[in-house]
C-alpha cells in the first residue's frame, strides 16, 4: 500500500503555518499546485540530492522558524551523510520529509538503487534521529502529521508513495 503524493501534500500544506518548506524534483510541482507562499523554495535545478543540505542551513539560519524538506528517496540515496550532518548539527526545528517512490521519477522512473530494500526510517534511525516515522496509509499519516509538526526535531518521516507521472522540470 502505498500514498499518492497528494495525500502526502494537501495535509502539510493545510498545516504548514509559517514554516519554510524545501521541495525537490518530483515534488516540486504538486507542492506548488497547493502553495504559493513566499516561504516556498523549489530545488528544482541540476543538483539533485541536495535539498536536505540547503533545508538544514536554513533551520540553522533560522532557528526559531520551522523547515520542512519534501525530499525524495533517489535524491535522499545521494546524500545519506546528510542524515547524520542533520543530527549532529541539533537542529531542532528541522522536518524531513522523504518520499519514497523507489524512482527516479523526472528522468523516466529508472529504478533508483535498492529499490524496495532501502529502509529510510532505519537510516534516520541509525544516525541519530529522535523521531522517526514512516507511514504507507494516508489516514495514519494525516493523525499524526499535527504531532510530527510540533515535535522538536530532528525529525524524519519516510512515506511510501505512488509514482506519478511527472515529466521533466
Amino acid at each position: 500500500m502505498s500514498l499518492t503524493k497528494e495525500e502526502v501534500l494537501r495535509p502539510l500544506a493545510r498545516r504548514r503555518g509559517d514554516a519554510v518548506v524545501v521541495t525537490t524534483m518530483a515534488a516540486v510541482r504538486p507542492w506548488g499546485q497547493l502553495s504559493s507562499s513566499a516561504l516556498d523554495f523549489a530545488s528544482a535545478d541540476s543538483a539533485m540530492g541536495h535539498a536536505a543540505d540547503f533545508a538544514l542551513g536554513l533551520a540553522l539560519a533560522q532557528p526559531h522558524r520551522k523547515v520542512i524538506c519534501l525530499n525524495g528517496d533517489g535524491s535522499m540515496l545521494m546524500s545519506l551523510g546528510t542524515l547524520v550532518t542533520i543530527v549532529a548539527s541539533g537542529a531542532t526545528n528541522l522536518v524531513l520529509f522523504v518520499l519514497q517512490n523507489e524512482r527516479y521519477e523526472l528522468t523516466g522512473n529508472q529504478l533508483v538503487p535498492g529499490a524496495g530494500q532501502v529502509d529510510f526510517a532505519g537510516l534516520a534511525r541509525a544516525a541519530g534521529f529522535p523521531h522517526v516515522h514512516s507511514f504507507q496509509e494516508a489516514a495514519a499519516y494525516e493523525g499524526a502529521l499535527p504531532a510530527i509538526l510540533e515535535s522538536a526535531g530532528p525529525v524524519c518521516v519516510a512515506l511510501k508513495v505512488e509514482t506519478g507521472t511527472s515529466g521533466p522540470l
